[in-house]
Formats: structure tokens, sequence, C-alpha cells
């Protein structure tokens, strides 16, 4: 009885380890790395959560309007590697993010770099094999 128990125990968890997991994807699966978006604007919100966080902001167009945005940054932790803590990017703050579009032409982009108003650019942490490098 207590063979099968543990055995039931270690199925469980193998299949709620792949969980998360499904929820991960590439670059490629969801954004176009030949469409580059180049924003202005104002952060709105930031979320910090796994596996990415979320920079949200209304990008002014060149018409003067206004589009709200939504690019995704790398996972937490590896931005904090990169020289970020919660306090990096705030709501109100302006700043210019260079990243790629999103294959289904929604206002979703993968961040690449986030410039802040004091100049210094910080990494979005959005990479990998199937995105494009800077140039």
């Amino acid at each position: 009885m207590k063979t099968k128990m543990m055995s039931m125990v270690a199925a469980a968890a193998v299949l709620l380890a792949g969980v998360p997991a499904m929820a991960h994807h590439s670059f490629a699966a969801e954004f176009d790395g030949t469409k580059p978006v180049i924003l202005q604007g104002k952060v709105t919100k930031v979320e910090w959560q796994n596996p990415h966080i979320w920079v949200y902001m209304d990008a002014r167009n060149p018409d003067g309007t206004v589009t709200s945005w939504e690019c995704e940054g790398g996972a937490p932790n590896a931005l904090i590697r990169h020289g970020w803590n919660r306090n990096s990017v705030k709501p109100g703050t302006p700043v210019h993010v260079e990243g790629f579009q999103a294959k289904d032409r929604s206002f979703r982009a993968s961040g690449r770099d986030i410039t802040l108003p004091d100049g210094k650019s910080l990494f979005m942490g959005q990479g990998g094999a199937a995105a494009p490098s800077a140039s």
C-alpha cells in the first residue's frame, strides 16, 4: 500500500512539474523577427511574474495618437542579473523600447532594450536563437 501511494505521489509530481513548461514559448512562436518596433511613451504598469515580466506603455504614434502596448521581457531572475530591480521601471516613466511585434500584429512586442530618461539602457531579456541580434 505504501509503495502504491508513493508511486501516485511521484506521478502527480511529474505531471505538475510539466505545467509551467507548457506555458513557456520560444521567441519565434509568438514574435516576428522581421517586424522591429521602436516605441516611445510612458509606462502605465509593470508586472513582475514568472516566466516573464511585462511592461505596459502608452506609446505616441507619429500622428500624435496614443496606442497601448504590452512589452514582454525576460524572466525576473535573468533581468536582476542584468541590473534590473523592481524599481528600475515605474509607472509614469517615459521610456524608449526596441523590440519585435507579435506575429498576430497586435500591440504586443518582445522587448529587446529599454532606455530610461537618464539614458541608461537595460536589456529586456528577450532573446534566444530565433531572436534577431542588436545591430
